[in-house]
């Protein structure tokens, strides 16, 4: 078993990140960042408070914290975090999760970027001041920034003067208007780029790819084979590139770490993260994705916290249970949940039939620790014999009945997000 860090948690790479490891067998999480209100706060494992790495201490913390958990590895889930966590590597016991130092000062900076790879892929053509620029619009963008946070088309000369008063770090590059894409790429040590993936990015939000799909770049692999080779990356990474007018795929920037949207290549097989664990174990790995062409379309997800306990679960059947004669899928994660953590539950119900032989159909006959058939006259608050039980039922009027007799919590469907857990 090892223990594997991932820090900051809250970001959407940190959970895609926790998303990919937090099935397997042979690894053991730990969440850890601010003290801030953030996703990852909802999972369900504990949460650590680390100082973020622009606050004073946030070294010793971390240490103390690999130290005191025994950390074998620590992802890194921010590109900030990313960097200062590479360079402080000799400082910190857990092994970090990225390419070289040298790799990760160059790509927190796309001037640095551009200038060490310029001779062998395209980059944007970059100008000092407005007066150098020939052709309009330009596009501008921080040096060292993320999720596209400051980047603005800027159309003519005043405004872009306006923009560069208010700050001097942006970058003035060509606009490049054409269709962008990112790469998403492993490395192997002594072995080159053994996995390289394009996709679209559609539906952009704060620099994060909402809708993305598979496809296929002509001349791509070489591109990525060029930048692993003079950056030495190693594990996962991947780049972004856009057409110029010319039609030239244009390098935008590299990121030796984990992307969310890397996803869409997770569920092909590719599991990013757990594939960066074996190669800094220096353990062979072979990569057989599925072949077909994969869509992903991403959207918030809603998690809750609740201080709601319960110790005995009451479900009824038909229009709960079993919806348009189908079992109801998020019930019977719930139930299962329950008994993942002990807690007995109980069918009541006033089926009009042998309910036994309907669980046996639905292949659920021993979920159950005990199951009450009811006559159609009896009202289900008399049975339901638990002070800390909740009650689950499609019935208003008789969520309403159970609720007036026995002032326990009730629920419908539609209401089970307040109870699973991820």
């Amino acid at each position: 078993m090892i223990n594997v860090l991932i820090s900051p948690a809250g970001t959407e790479i940190g959970r895609e990140i926790w998303l990919s490891l937090r099935y397997e067998k042979t690894v053991k999480l730990f969440l850890a960042g601010s003290d801030y209100d953030n996703h990852a706060r909802y999972n369900d494992e504990q949460y650590h408070i680390l100082p973020n790495v622009n606050e004073d201490g946030w070294l010793e913390a971390l240490q103390a914290f690999v130290l005191l958990y025994d950390i074998h590895f620590i992802f890194p889930a921010h590109d900030d975090a990313l960097l200062a966590y590479a360079q402080h590597q000799s400082e910190i016991s857990a092994k970090v999760v990225s390419s070289n130092t040298q790799c990760c000062e160059i790509t927190r900076y796309k001037s640095r970027t551009y200038d060490k790879l310029r001779d062998i892929v395209p980059v944007p053509r970059c100008y000092k001041s407005a007066e150098e620029v020939e052709n309009w619009p330009v596009f501008i963008k921080p040096d060292r920034g993320q999720g596209a946070q400051g980047a603005l088309k800027v159309n003519d000369k005043a405004t872009l003067e306006i923009q560069l008063r208010d700050n001097s770090d942006l970058l003035i590059c060509e606009y490049l208007p054409g269709s962008e894409y990112t790469v998403d790429c492993f490395t192997r040590e002594n072995h080159g780029v053994v996995f390289c993936q394009p996709r679209t990015r559609e539906r952009i939000r704060a620099g994060i790819s909402m809708a993305s799909e598979t496809i296929e770049l002509p001349g791509i692999l070489e591109m990525a084979q060029a930048i692993s080779e003079r950056l030495q990356l190693k594990g996962a990474w991947f780049f972004q590139v856009k057409l110029a007018t010319n039609g030239t795929l244009t390098l935008l920037e590299v990121a030796p770490r984990i992307a969310g949207t890397m996803a869409v290549n997770r569920v092909r097989g590719v599991n990013f993260a757990l594939l960066s664990l074996y190669e800094h174990q220096n353990m062979p790995v072979t990569i057989d994705a599925l072949k077909p062409t994969n869509r992903i379309s991403r959207a918030l997800t809603n998690r809750f916290r609740c201080d709601l306990p319960f110790g005995h679960v009451y479900v009824d059947f038909d229009d709960t249970l079993i919806i348009h004669n189908k079992l109801c899928l998020p019930l019977v994660h719930f139930l299962y949940q329950c008994v993942n953590e002990g807690i007995p539950c109980y069918l009541i119900s006033r089926h009009d039939g042998d309910l036994h032989e309907k669980l046996k159909h639905w292949r659920i006959e021993s979920l159950f620790d005990e199951v009450i058939h009811l006559r159609q006259e009896e009202e289900k608050s008399r049975f339901i014999k638990h002070a800390d039980a909740i009650f689950i039922d499609d019935s208003f009027r008789e969520r309403h009945e159970v609720h007036c007799a026995l002032g326990i919590n009730t629920f419908d469907v539609s209401m089970l997000d307040l109870l699973l857990k991820e």
